[in-house]
């Protein structure tokens, strides 16, 4: 790890602790893999709303698998994309339920075999619930990663073994965590508080002002 990248570590440390907190509301694995399902392209706070009734109604993963599609449809609608999330939620919990004993795999290749699931789900599965280090790449991290200048690539995956590159392993999710938090109170894709900052010393964009 460079100074420079140990220096930006220190800070977000320093601002937002070291504390491991997941924005998503869950009880095990499975409501955490849905509501992460969910989560994609809506916002994590629109999601809790969603899944306080849905977790209810679908309390395991066999009954995500014996899920009626239109009704399950109607049930997630307010989280966007609801024809495709219904369908892969209802693909993954039963491909959980006849493949892993209905447990949600640990391991990064069963994860993104299920249907849905990508190496940012399967990330975020692996590090809050197993505690296996592990780089989840969202809007907020491609963003700020960029232009703190930690990242260079587009991709998401690139950009995933690029922060694994520069990044401590026990800052990995951390990491993740630190920069969400960030990126929805200071780093916006449009109009940051660059006077608010803590990071602008780091900051590419900042210094093409």
């Amino acid at each position: 790890m460079t100074k420079r990248t140990g220096e930006i570590l220190d800070l977000l440390d320093e601002k937002y602790t070291r504390e491991y907190k997941c924005y998503l509301n869950y009880e095990n694995p499975g409501q955490l893999l849905v509501a992460t399902m969910l989560s994609a392209q809506c916002t994590d706070a629109r999601v809790n709303i969603v899944t306080k009734d849905l977790f209810r109604k679908y309390p395991t993963m066999e009954a995500f698998a014996n899920a009626d599609l239109k009704e399950l449809e109607q049930d997630i609608k307010p989280t966007g994309f609801y024809h495709n999330k219904a369908k892969n939620i209802i693909g993954m919990a039963q491909m959980v339920c006849s493949k892993f004993g209905g447990e949600v795999p640990e391991r990064l290749e069963d994860l993104i075999s299920l249907p849905g699931v990508g190496r940012k789900t399967a990330n975020v599965i692996r590090g809050n619930i197993y505690h296996e280090p592990s780089v989840v790449v969202d809007t907020h991290v491609k963003r700020i990663s960029r232009r703190l200048g930690l990242a260079k690539e587009e991709d998401p995956e690139k950009i995933e073994f690029e922060l694994m590159k520069v990044l401590p392993k026990d800052h990995w999710i951390l990491y993740n965590i630190q920069i969400i938090t960030f990126g929805r109170q200071i780093c916006f894709a449009r109009n940051p508080k660059c006077e608010e900052c803590f990071l602008t010393k780091y900051c590419k964009e900042y210094k093409k002002r």
